[in-house]
C-alpha cells in the first residue's frame, strides 16, 4: 500500500504544469504596447566596496546596446538581482532605471556587500547525521571535530575564495583551499589549489546488515594527503567546465590491513593514486542556494588512477538533475535524480560507498548505508511557503542585522536502488527501496538551512530526523 501511495503521489507531481507567476510591471511605467522598448545606455554597479565592478557586470547577460521591451523590462530587473544574488557575494541587490531620455536609458543595481571575513568555531559531528550520532553513538563527545574555520569570500575582489581549517577531535584534520574564478581579461578561465591533512584513531573498514562496523584503536590507524589543482572555463552564465587533478596519498595501521583486508584491497597498508575529475553543470533557476523554479544539471567523468601512480584503478559517472516548479502562489513542486555507476564491479571497499553516504540518501533511511558500485535515486517533493519574516539582532550594525527567516511546509517520497556485487548480508542492496514523509524548512542567513522531517520507510520504521544542510 505504502509502495501504491508513493508512486500515485510521484506520477501527480510529474503530470502537474508549472503555472506562471503574473508579474506587476513597475509603477513608474506607463501601459505600454509590446513595440515599445528602451536602449541599454549604461549598466552601472553601485553600493560594491570591495568587488571589482567588472566582475559584477560578468554575471549580468545584457550589455549596453541592448534592447529590452517595456513589458519584460520588471523581469528583466528582477533576473539580473537574482543572478547578482546567486553570486553569495551580496546581502540584497537593488535594481533600477535612471537618466531616462526618450527610447535610452541607464540600469542601475546597487549592491549590499556580505561581510567577506568569517572565522568561525567548529563543532562537527563525525557521523553521517545527526539522528545517527545522537541515537546509534550515544550522543558521544568523542565523536566531535572541534576546531576554527577561517574563510575569505572576496579576498581580492573577485569572488575569489580562500578557506583554512585546523580540528581536532575525531579526525585531525589541517586543510587549505583557494580559487580563483576569472584569471583572464575575458572572465572564462578560473584555477583553483587544494591541501588536505588528516588522520584518524578509529575507521570505518567495513559494513554489516547495512550499518557501518568501525575499527579503533589508541594510535592512529589512518592518515591521508590530499593536493590538488582546478581549472575552470564558464563561457555563458549558466554552464560551467571544470577539471580537477588531485595527488591522492593514505596510508592505515597494520593492524587494519590484518583485520579488513579488502579495505585498501590486497590487503595493503597503503596507496598512492592520481584523480582526474571533470565536470559539467548547468545551473538557471531563482536561487543556487535554495531553489524554488528552475533547473539544475550535472555530470561528471572521472579516471582513478594515472599510472604510475594507480594503485586504486576505476572508472565512474555520476549524473545528477534537478528540476524546481512553482505549481500556485507560494507552492512548488520538485524532482531529482541521481546516480553513478563505476567499472569494474570489483572494488576494495573504500571504493564502495553508494547509498546513505553525504547528499546521497533517501529521506527515512539515515540509520543505514548500502554499499556498491552503481546506484540512482529518485526524491519529489511538494513545498507549501507558510511563513515569511524579518529578524533584528541588536549589538550589529545596521547592515547586516536584518535575518530574513522562511518557513516552508513540504511532503516527500524518494526511491533508489543500489548494486553490489558482493552484497554479504546486506538486505538492502540489490532491491528497489522507497520511503516517504512530511516535513518543514527552515531557511535563513548566509543560506543556512534546518530542516526538521518525519519519514517513514519501506520497512515500516518511523522516525524524525534533524539536518542542518539543504537537501535538493
Amino acid at each position: 500500500m505504502f509502495r501504491i501511495c508513493y508512486l500515485s503521489a510521484l506520477l501527480w507531481l510529474c503530470c502537474l504544469r508549472p503555472c506562471r507567476a503574473q508579474e506587476a510591471a513597475a509603477s513608474t511605467l506607463a501601459v505600454v504596447t509590446d513595440t515599445s522598448y528602451i536602449v541599454v545606455r549604461n549598466v552601472t554597479i553601485t553600493g560594491n566596496k570591495r568587488t571589482r565592478s567588472s566582475y559584477v557586470l560578468r554575471e549580468l547577460s545584457y550589455l549596453p546596446g541592448d534592447t529590452i521591451r517595456l513589458k519584460d523590462l520588471s523581469a528583466t530587473l528582477e533576473a539580473g538581482r537574482r543572478q547578482l544574488m546567486n553570486t553569495t557575494l551580496f546581502l540584497n541587490v537593488i535594481g533600477n532605471v535612471r537618466n531616462w531620455e526618450g527610447h535610452s536609458a541607464d540600469l542601475v543595481f546597487e549592491v549590499y556587500e556580505r561581510w567577506p571575513l568569517l572565522a568561525l568555531p567548529i563543532f562537527k559531528l563525525a557521523d553521517r547525521n545527526f539522528n545517527q550520532w545522537w541515537v546509534e553513538q550515544g550522543r558521544s563527545l568523542n565523536r566531535v571535530n572541534v576546531g576554527l574555520k577561517g574563510t575569505h569570500s572576496n579576498l581580492t575582489g573577485r569572488n575569489d575564495y580562500l578557506n583554512g581549517i585546523v580540528q581536532i577531535g575525531y579526525t585531525q584534520q589541517l586543510a587549505f583551499t583557494y580559487s580563483l574564478p576569472y584569471v583572464d581579461r575575458s572572465f572564462r578561465r578560473g584555477i583553483g589549489f587544494t591541501f588536505a591533512y588528516s588522520r584518524n584513531r578509529e575507521i570505518n573498514d567495513s559494513s554489516s546488515g547495512n550499518k557501518q562496523v568501525f575499527y579503533r584503536r589508541d594510535n592512529f590507524l589512518r592518515e591521508v594527503y590530499n593536493v590538488g589543482f582546478s581549472y575552470a572555463y564558464r563561457r555563458a552564465l549558466h554552464t560551467r567546465h571544470q577539471v580537477f587533478l588531485t595527488y591522492n596519498f593514505e596510508k592505515i595501521g597494520d593492524s587494519v590491513a590484518l583485520h579488513t583486508p579488502n579495505y585498501l584491497g590486497r590487503g595493503r597498508s597503503r596507496i598512492q593514486y592520481l584523480d582526474l575529475l571533470y565536470r559539467v553543470s548547468y545551473i538557471k533557476a531563482d536561487s543556487w542556494i535554495y531553489p524554488l523554479k528552475g533547473i539544475a544539471l550535472e555530470g561528471e567523468l572521472e579516471k582513478l588512477g594515472i599510472a604510475p601512480l594507480n594503485d586504486m584503478d576505476h572508472w565512474k559517472i555520476r549524473l545528477k538533475a534537478n528540476r524546481y516548479w512553482q505549481l500556485f502562489p507560494l507552492t512548488y513542486g520538485a524532482l531529482g535524480l541521481r546516480g553513478q555507476a563505476k567499472f569494474p564491479a570489483d572494488q576494495p571497499y573504500l571504493n564502495q560507498r553508494a547509498m546513505g553516504y553525504q547528499e546521497d540518501y533517501l529521506r527515512g533511511l539515515e540509520y543505514y548505508v548500502v554499499d556498491g558500485t552503481s546506484f540512482f535515486i529518485l526524491k519529489s517533493t511538494l513545498r507549501r511557503q507558510v511563513a515569511a519574516f524579518d529578524v533584528k539582532l541588536p549589538w550589529v550594525p545596521q547592515k547586516f542585522n536584518t535575518v530574513n527567516v522562511r518557513m516552508l511546509l513540504k511532503i516527500y517520497g524518494d526511491a533508489g536502488y543500489t548494486y553490489s556485487r558482493f552484497p554479504g548480508n546486506g538486505f538492502l542492496n540489490n532491491r528497489m527501496l522507497y520511503t516517504g514523509g512530511i516535513g518543514m524548512d527552515i531557511v535563513s542567513f548566509y543560506d543556512s538551512c534546518v530542516r526538521l522531517e518525519y519519514s517513514i520507510n519501506q520497512l515500516g520504521q518511523k522516525g524524525l530526523f534533524l539536518h542542518t544542510k539543504i537537501d535538493m
